[in-house]
């Protein structure tokens, strides 16, 4: 078992090591680091991240997140509010903005459905999207969820809940592989997916 010097850097570890993919070395090469840097660096960074924390709301309409009530795509004039792409999470808005091929606005759902993880719908965002949907004012949606079995799972359980609605139900093309996340696929094979999108009841009678 490793032992420390101090009892404050172990504590720094610790937290360190809680974050996504930093195993103890790593946390411990990054605290060694913040341990090096000037002390108002270190403190700016805390402060960034406390701030972050604290003041960082999600959007009422969409539930990305934002500065203000409603995110900057949602405020926009120039976006297609007639148009709804639905994601799992916030990288995925990301990914799909750095293409630059899509012009209309997000529902973030924030999951998807996975009962081995014991996420089910009432978990996710979908009631809201149903009210966005109500409202009358949407032409399409499309679903953009990850190509996996939890994903298309969230899919056709989407599509049974907004069937009845007057809308055009899309899904992206397959040309992100099977089983890939979207934040992973590169900007050019994501755009394309967007662009050339299908009708979901299309794929239903393929399978």
């Amino acid at each position: 078992m490793q032992t420390y010097p101090s009892k404050l850097l172990e504590q720094a570890v610790n937290e360190l090591g809680k974050l996504p993919g930093i195993g103890r070395k790593t946390a411990l090469r990054m605290a060694l680091h913040l341990l090096k840097q000037h002390p108002g660096e270190v403190e700016a960074l805390g402060n960034a991240v406390i701030k972050m924390r604290n003041e960082i709301i999600y959007c009422k309409d969409c539930r990305n997140i934002s500065d203000q009530e409603l995110c900057a795509i949602c405020a926009s004039p120039k976006r297609d509010h007639t148009l709804i792409c639905v994601v799992e999470d916030i990288r995925d808005v990301m990914a799909i903005e750095n293409t630059g091929q899509f012009s209309g606005v997000y529902h973030v759902l924030g999951g998807i459905i996975s009962p081995m993880d014991g996420i089910g719908p009432q978990n996710l965002h979908i009631e809201a999207l149903v009210s966005r949907i109500g409202t009358g004012d949407i032409a399409e949606v499309i679903l953009a969820l990850p190509t996996t079995i939890e994903g298309d799972t969230t899919n056709f359980y989407l599509f049974r809940k907004l069937n009845d609605f007057k809308i055009r139900l899309t899904t992206i093309a397959r040309g992100v592989s099977i089983g890939d996340e979207l934040e992973h696929t590169d900007e050019v094979t994501l755009g394309r997916s967007i662009l050339n999108r299908t009708p979901y009841e299309s794929g239903l009678l393929r399978k």
